[in-house]
């Protein structure tokens, strides 16, 4: 029987890789350069946005049931193990997320999904009072609280860092004996506020993060799988943007309906909208508004201290990208880096020195210390310079493409 059901699965697999490698895209009427550049977004797509999507989607699905199951259990009954399984979890689904940010474009943009689920700094003192309210905290208890939380509480309270709040403190897990303590940060010093109640608010923010991290999913590949189509159904969410899912919008670039009208549109927005953007974003805005002082309480992920690995996720969905493969170290024969290559453009390599000097600049930051303690560091400013370098690689490769 072992065997039988092994056989199975590398039938099963097989076919799965079959279906990835057949083209969806018409290569009929295009020249030989935009058969290319079809060609690397059929690759793309599918490896790279529906591939990380789908790992997000069931890591916060694994994160919600996680929270679900120790609020039932009842915070009295946890032990320690428990809590650093949750906080596994959490930083697997927090990898994907961070790795899906070279391609924010699209439903996580037209969705508003991303200020939704990933905004900071958390309002701490709004989350304490919200949690001392226990008419508020009864909303928030079981299925129907996420609900609750994704209408009512607001992003500042939504996503990530709330959970991240309530699972790590000063760079380390949250231990079984703090939770069944009253809690200690200083907003909350005037109330008493209890590990249940804080396992309940995570629980149903848990279950609104998943929600949308489906949807993200759902809406980007046609084909997903019944499991996220039905709750998109039951929470009633739209996946269609004009009519259309992103995926295969992307994929018919070029024909009537589509919103792309050429392919080098397409490369254009993976490099400039997608790739670009989240360089600008964690050079001048994620490690440039605290380390220039203009907001030194602008810092992602402060509870965990994961800021600088963060920014490496970032930077590596960039490379993911160009690579075409989630988890690629090296590029695929048909991605947008062997594209550039192939049609002649002359700086591609600088493209790919620049994106390992940023991630060895932020490395760098990271052996020093947390984002939260350096943020003033020299050495930032070093790791914001090379980021800011591979933007410039990235802008002029867009600004070429789009004249061939």
């Amino acid at each position: 029987m072992r065997y039988l059901i092994k056989t199975l699965a590398i039938v099963a697999l097989g076919a799965t890789l079959a279906s990835c490698e057949k083209s969806k895209v018409d290569l009929s009427e295009l020249s030989a350069n935009q058969k290319k550049m079809a060609l690397a977004v059929d690759n793309y797509v599918p490896n790279v946005v529906y591939s990380t999507y789908k790992a997000l989607a069931d890591e916060t699905d694994n994160l919600y049931n996680a929270l679900a199951a120790a609020s039932a259990k009842g915070v009295n009954s946890l032990t320690q193990a428990d809590i650093d399984g949750i906080c596994t979890t959490f930083l697997k689904a927090r990898k994907y997320w961070e790795q899906s940010e070279a391609f924010l474009y699209g439903p996580a943009t037209t969705f508003g999904i991303d200020p939704h689920i990933d905004t900071w700094p958390l309002d701490v003192e709004a989350l304490a009072t919200a949690l001392s309210n226990a008419d508020q905290v009864a909303m928030l208890d079981g299925e129907d609280g996420i609900g609750y939380a994704g209408a009512k509480l607001g992003q500042e309270l939504l996503g990530f860092h709330g959970i991240e709040f309530i699972l790590f403190r000063n760079g380390s897990n949250r231990t079984v004996a703090a939770l069944k303590a009253k809690e200690t940060d200083e907003a909350f010093a005037k109330y008493n506020v209890t590990g249940a109640q804080e396992l309940i608010y995570a629980t149903a923010v848990a279950g609104d993060l998943r929600d949308n991290c489906y949807r993200l999913y759902a809406a980007w590949n046609p084909d997903a799988e019944k499991k996220y189509l039905d709750r998109m159904e039951e929470i009633e969410a739209e996946i269609e943007i004009n009519g259309k899912i992103y995926g295969e919008n992307m994929l018919g670039a070029a024909k009537l309906g589509s919103s792309f009208e050429t392919w080098e549109e397409v490369i254009s927005t993976i490099l400039i909208g997608g790739c670009s953007n989240i360089c600008a974003e964690v050079a001048d805005v994620k490690m440039g508004n605290a380390h220039s002082g203009e907001d030194v309480n602008y810092i992602e992920s402060p509870y965990s201290e994961k800021s600088f690995q963060d920014f490496i996720d970032n930077i590596l969905s960039i490379q993911y990208s160009l690579y075409g493969e989630r988890d690629a170290k090296s590029p695929a024969k048909k991605s947008i880096f062997t594209l550039l290559k192939d049609l002649g453009y002359s700086d591609a390599t600088a493209i790919q020195n620049k994106m390992e000097a940023a991630i060895k600049a932020i490395q760098a930051c990271q052996s020093e210390g947390a984002f939260v303690k350096i943020y003033a560091d020299s050495s930032v400013q070093t790791a914001m310079d090379a980021v800011s370098a591979l933007d410039d690689e990235l802008n002029k490769a867009a600004d070429w493409i789009v004249k061939q």
